[in-house]
């Protein structure tokens, strides 16, 4: 089975407030076939910084039996304690010897320094299989992914994607979600 890309997308809440809307959303998306979610916390920082962890996941048993936490590994957070960060850690070293290298110091991307003190945040490790094809035709061409990023709604007014009022509307909702000014 040839897996699609897969993105770790961290998503902030500073007061969560769920009603399954999200979850459904991922279900929805799911049964359509066009990402399916690897693995998912949701992890939960207090004023001090300390952080709790949950695993949430939308998988069949079969599949969380076989994936595991992946997200834990990617960030080096250890779901069950210290022994899962043991296991995750082990896990990191057998790929290693196997040729296959993680991030390099330089490379890597510190999730849980950038979600701030008193919030929360759901981290989504989503394969994405619609891109299937697009990527097996880029690589057929001799093509390769450089970089990939979201783009602000507000830089999408620049470029005639969406009005001014419709980017002015997304900001607004994710500037009230934050607290920002």
């Amino acid at each position: 089975m040839a897996i699609g890309p897969v993105q770790l997308i961290v998503l902030g809440f500073q007061n969560p407030d769920f009603h399954g809307e999200i979850i459904g959303e991922l279900e929805r998306l799911r049964e359509s076939d066009t990402v399916r979610v690897i693995d998912s916390l949701a992890v939960y920082k207090d004023a001090q910084g300390e952080i709790e962890v949950e695993h949430l996941s939308n998988l069949t048993e079969q599949e969380a039996i076989e994936l595991g936490s992946k997200v834990g590994a990617l960030i080096g957070l250890g779901i069950e304690g210290e022994e899962g960060f043991d296991e995750g850690a082990i896990a990191g070293a057998e790929a290693m010897a196997d040729g296959i290298h993680m991030f390099s110091d330089e490379d890597a991307w510190d999730v849980l320094a950038d979600i701030p003190n008193n919030s929360a945040a759901a981290l989504l490790l989503i394969e994405h299989h619609w891109a299937v094809p697009l990527r097996d035709a880029i690589a057929k061409a001799g093509g390769f992914r450089v970089a990939d990023g979201f783009i602000s709604p507000l830089d999408l007014i620049k470029i005639g994607v969406v009005s001014e009022a419709e980017a002015r509307e997304m900001h607004e909702l994710e500037k009230a979600s934050t607290g920002a000014s």
